[in-house]
């Protein structure tokens, strides 16, 4: 089997993101604790983030409008201005917080880097992701980036077939079983779970069972022996 390219998600995959998406979680609770209990105020945020993704998309600024719009609902479109600042200041903090690599990410990019053409392949908001790619150091190791609005089998094929040789020569690997694993595999890829501590909700999907062509790794730092044990097959 010859694999010329491997993709690889961004958030939680390379670097840290659903922790910091939680703390302003527990935030966005504790500011509205005097008009609902912390299941149902998380209940109601889920709703409205799922309700807006068509909208809005994945990242921090969708995040902080479902936010804002879940606190009208709870207080009958009267949520006091401290509040809406609040919740504002959170979108601005994570915005700007700094990016930390997951261990073992740097030598395995390196690696992977020089036998195989890197993409990566990621949701989120664009200027988001693009600070993230640049202050992570990891850039360069990168001969493609593309920052989607979703990810299905439709976006692997096009994504494996501009920058690879066929998504039947690629790997996509990532913490989303729902965005990073089955797709791809429906896509003719190989593709590779590496969770992350917290999964996101709207995230969350069954394995996909015996599949040749599906891996599940402890930590991304197993992913290039991984690969090239397939590869040199």
């Amino acid at each position: 089997m010859n694999i010329t390219t491997v993709g690889l998600d961004a958030d939680d995959t390379l670097w840290h993101n659903e922790t910091i998406f939680r703390l302003t979680h527990d935030r966005f609770v504790a500011l509205l604790a005097d008009h609902a209990d912390r299941d149902t105020l998380e209940a109601r945020l889920a709703e409205t983030e799922k309700r807006n993704l068509r909208l809005y998309g994945y990242g921090v600024k969708g995040f902080t409008l479902s936010m804002i719009e879940t606190a009208m609902e709870l207080t009958g479109g009267e949520a006091p201005a401290p509040v809406v600042r609040e919740i504002l200041a959170a979108g601005r903090e994570m915005l700007a917080h700094p990016v930390e690599t997951l261990p073992g990410v740097d030598e395995a990019l390196a690696a992977l880097s020089e036998r195989y053409r890197l993409v990566l392949i990621t949701k989120g908001d664009l200027l988001d992701q693009e600070r993230k790619l640049a202050a992570s150091g990891l850039g360069d190791l990168f001969a493609a980036v593309e920052i989607v609005s979703e990810k299905d089998r439709g976006t692997y094929d096009r994504i494996f077939a501009r920058h690879g040789t066929g998504a039947d020569e690629a790997v996509m690997a990532g913490n989303s079983m729902k965005s990073d694993v089955l797709p791809a595999l429906e896509a003719g890829a190989f593709a590779v779970h590496i969770p992350y501590a917290i999964t996101w909700a709207h995230e969350l999907a069954e394995a996909p069972g015996d599949h040749d062509r599906f891996g599940a790794l402890d930590s991304i730092a197993d992913l290039p022996a991984w690969i090239a044990a397939r590869s040199d097959g």
